[in-house]
């Protein structure tokens, strides 16, 4: 989908979100005990995870090619008194203007080659100790799944997120079941956790 695509699609919705408020419960779970830091939500949407860290003391950037989509998520932050810097770009051109201590993708979808160098890059963009956190749909999604796009080219595997975090300690790369409602069986995601290395601790003086 395009830029306009999403524009669209947010512009229809009227006052309702299109996604839930709440921020994607992996994304809650995962990175509730990080120290605050400097982060960045890739293809963020309506902002419902950026708000979420900004909630927690974060300084948080917020990345979407929807202007609209931005647009409802900086209404809602000024509604909360949330602080939040809402940035139009395509997330796989964005670039950062200093180290991060967190780079969050949540379902980010792209084709494969371009979402590889972006998850590369994502990983150079760490500050020391900063983590690297993605969720999105599995491609085993499509035939054992539910739901997501059904482009398998745009979804994710465990091989295409360690390929993309090489540089990186790998905390966690797999698989993960999310219940659907109404749905007779669950959806796959794919998710990732990596940090770069913080830098060693200086040895004892002789």
């Amino acid at each position: 989908m395009t830029s306009g695509d999403w524009d669209s699609r947010y512009a229809a919705a009227d006052a309702a979100p299109v996604w839930s408020v709440e921020p994607n419960a992996w994304v809650a779970e995962t990175l509730e005990d990080l120290p605050p830091g400097r982060a960045v939500d890739l293809g963020a949407g309506e902002g419902r995870n950026a708000l979420w860290l900004a909630s927690r003391g974060w300084t948080v950037e917020a990345v979407d090619f929807s202007a609209v989509g931005l647009a409802r998520g900086a209404q809602r932050a000024e509604g909360l008194g949330l602080s939040v810097v809402w940035t139009t770009a395509d997330a796989a051109g964005w670039t950062p203007s200093g180290p991060l201590d967190l780079v969050l993708l949540s379902y980010l979808h792209l084709d494969e080659p371009i979402l590889t160098t972006l998850l590369a890059r994502a990983a150079g963009w760490l500050a020391p100790g900063g983590t690297l956190a993605v969720i999105g749909h599995h491609r085993d999604n499509i035939a054992h799944g539910v739901g997501g796009p059904q482009e398998p080219g745009i979804l994710y595997t465990e091989d295409l997120l360690r390929a993309g975090a090489e540089s990186l300690e790998i905390q966690t790369v797999g698989r993960k079941l999310r219940e659907v409602g109404g749905a007779d069986r669950p959806a796959i995601d794919a998710v990732l956790v990596a940090r770069r290395a913080a830098p060693a601790a200086d040895g004892p003086t002789v």
